[in-house]
């Protein structure tokens, strides 16, 4: 703990104020210069006493929570007592906490004064833009005296840990839920029932229904029309693979690329395992790090949660042909692959395209890309200087060389999806569906 007495902005002005009246003693009067330091000093003793009477703390308590989720809002409570505080102005705190809550790693806030709990209370809403654990290193308290002059301020170390998890809210959302409501499998059983490789049962044949399913020797037999049911295959193995590469930390709409890809993925893979199919999460960077066992039961939802949350952020390029050969070996049966991954040109996407057309030999593979909103909106804005044309010219440059690159995957066999990052999740959701109906991956 550390006490200390300050002056306050007011003390600061009065100072500043005196400063010009002092010179104008000195030239009228200069016998009375000594009247200048004596003012000085009068104003440090009212500073101190003004500290000395502004009372003390007697208790104090951070409220934070344990948890908090990428992107999403985190409210830190503060509350203090005090004895003796003759003051009207509002107590202040400062907290100084890891950068991943906040980018200034710094945050003020005035405490209220609540009558019921004859207490002052304030709070902080932060907005975390990276996962993994943050702490709360110190706060500072700080009050002032009936004057206005002197404050008394006080320090705090606390050691408070807030995890960092992916953002959920999107798999929490009722639309999700009421996607995934009715039936065992909800609207996914209907969607996938009837159009899959597998034989479910015989049904009478009704109006509406595709002509191609009539069984016809069935119908033969009961000298009526009947329909097959067919049913997506089930235990389907799913690997989610993250590039946590320079490109994929570079933020876009204020988080970075990896954390919209992880949310995406999570949302998928909860569907995923609602439908019966097994996922796996692989993360890597200049090498393999994160390779989760496979989870058939969306009761262990929670081990992908965490698995993802230890993907972490690298300022290097990362290696495609050691993460892909290694997924590769790792993989004993076809599986489907959706990989998210990012490039900025052609010749750092080269590893990359070679990679993932000796993974698409073997497996189905889906590529996820975040459309980039910035290089679009340089393309389309109108240039009114020189210098505006130049990075129109510039974007529309990148843009092309970004559409190669995709092309390129395309003629290869590779599917793709290049999305907004708000629209990603349920591109994604959708083309799986459209893939497990297909029963293109076993």
């Amino acid at each position: 703990m550390a006490l200390s007495i300050l002056p306050t902005a007011r003390a600061a002005w009065l100072t500043a104020l005196a400063a010009p009246l002092a010179i104008v003693i000195a030239a009228a009067a200069p016998s009375a210069w000594v009247l200048a330091p004596a003012a000085g000093a009068a104003l440090l003793v009212l500073v101190l006493l003004d500290g000395l009477v502004a009372g003390r703390m007697t208790d104090w308590k951070l409220d934070v929570p344990a948890d908090a989720e990428v992107g999403e809002p985190l409210t830190i409570r503060v509350l203090a007592e005090f004895a003796g505080r003759a003051s009207n102005s509002s107590p202040e705190v400062a907290l100084e906490f890891d950068p991943r809550l906040g980018p200034a790693g710094t945050a003020t806030l005035p405490l209220d004064f609540e009558a019921e709990t004859a207490s002052w209370q304030g709070s902080a809403i932060l907005s975390p833009n990276r996962r993994g654990t943050a702490r709360i290193g110190k706060l500072w308290f700080r009050w002032a005296g009936p004057l206005g002059l002197g404050a008394r301020q006080v320090q705090r170390d606390v050691d408070e840990q807030i995890r960092i998890w992916p953002d959920l809210a999107p798999v929490r959302s009722p639309e999700l839920q009421n996607y995934l409501r009715d039936a065992q499998f909800g609207l996914i059983a209907r969607r996938i029932r009837g159009e899959g490789t597998q034989f479910e049962a015989l049904s009478e044949y009704e109006p509406g229904m595709d002509r191609r399913r009539i069984d016809w020797k069935a119908s033969a037999r009961h000298t009526r029309l009947y329909a097959r049911e067919n049913e997506s295959e089930r235990n389907n193995q799913i690997v989610f693979a993250f590039d946590c590469g320079q490109a994929m930390c570079e933020p876009v709409d204020g988080l970075p690329r990896i954390d919209r890809a992880v949310t995406a993925a999570l949302t998928a893979s909860y569907v995923a395992l609602k439908g019966g199919d097994r996922v796996a999460l692989f993360g890597f960077a200049r090498r393999p790090e994160v390779f989760t066992p496979f989870v058939a039961d969306s009761r262990a939802f929670a081990r992908l949660q965490s698995a993802a949350a230890g993907l972490d952020y690298h300022a290097e390029e990362p290696n495609f042909t050691l993460a892909l050969a290694t997924l590769t070996e790792r993989l004993k049966r076809r599986s489907l692959v959706i990989l998210f991954s990012d490039f900025t040109d052609p010749t750092a996407a080269e590893m990359m395209i070679e990679s993932v057309g000796r993974l698409v030999k073997k497996h189905l593979v889906l590529f996820v890309t975040i459309e980039d909103s910035e290089i679009a909106a340089l393309t389309a804005a109108e240039p009114a200087t020189l210098n505006d044309l130049a990075m129109a010219v510039s974007a529309d440059t990148l843009a092309r060389q970004r559409a190669l690159v995709l092309q390129r995957l395309r003629q290869m066999g590779v599917d793709i999806i290049e999305a907004p990052w708000d629209r990603i999740g349920y591109r994604l959701i959708d083309r799986y569906l459209n893939i497990k109906r297909s029963g293109a991956i076993g």
